[in-house]
């Protein structure tokens, strides 16, 4: 069963609070190393193997879509929350700037030794920040993310469907059209096919830094 139902169907393949071992408190650091491009709040879990937020080549989560079109993560936040058996914690952060970091703190133990986080990416059409299902570290360590595209939203670039926070370059609003890709995939970049600019939007490699260090 692929993990994107597992997630859906917790409820029903799982029944009461499983020993977790011994809890473990962990920083973890996210800075957009981009030039152009802002990331919406993120959402961060601790959970078992059995989880992820999405899997590549296959339709995203209609919570997961809500975060890529919207940046609202609330959704999948209340998803993660309702499965306690799978999921042992959640963080949320602010944006995300350019050349910006954002730190927190998570727990986890043995049962739930993975990190997953996701944010939108502004100004696209349904790109979205992730890392899905990775070991928590022993000690410390750091890797980069990459960007993915949800695959529900057609890629316009047009403003018109693009969100954003008052002053930024896109103020628009999430224009569901269902004409995606129909799967999430990794993200291609801007190609100024609306009104981006690839010069300031685009990407060709990592969108962030993450750094995960156990502090407990």
């Amino acid at each position: 069963m692929k993990k994107t139902a597992l997630i859906l169907s917790a409820a029903l393949m799982f029944s009461g609070s499983l020993f977790a071992g011994e809890n473990r408190t962990y920083e973890v650091t996210i800075t957009n190393v981009t030039k152009g491009q802002i990331f919406t709040p993120v959402l961060a879990a601790t959970h078992k193997s059995d989880i992820a937020f999405f899997e590549a080549g296959m339709p995203a989560l209609p919570q997961l879509e809500l975060l890529a079109e919207d940046g609202n993560i609330e959704p999948l936040s209340d998803l993660l929350l309702s499965v306690p058996e799978l999921v042992q914690d959640t963080a949320d952060t602010g944006p995300i700037m350019p050349g910006a970091s954002v730190t927190f703190t998570i727990s986890g133990s043995n049962q739930y030794n993975r990190l997953s986080f996701a944010a939108m990416m502004l100004p696209t059409n349904d790109s979205f920040v992730a890392l899905n299902s990775v070991y928590l570290p022993r000690n410390e360590r750091t890797e980069t993310a990459i960007a993915y595209d949800a695959g529900t939203e057609y890629n316009d670039e047009l403003c018109v469907s693009i969100p954003g926070p008052p002053g930024a370059f896109c103020e628009g609003a999430n224009m569901p059209d269902d004409s995606g890709e129909g799967y999430v995939h990794v993200a291609n970049g801007v190609h100024g096919i609306g009104d981006t600019i690839p010069m300031l939007h685009d990407w060709r490699s990592p969108v962030a830094k993450v750094t995960v260090r156990r502090i407990k």
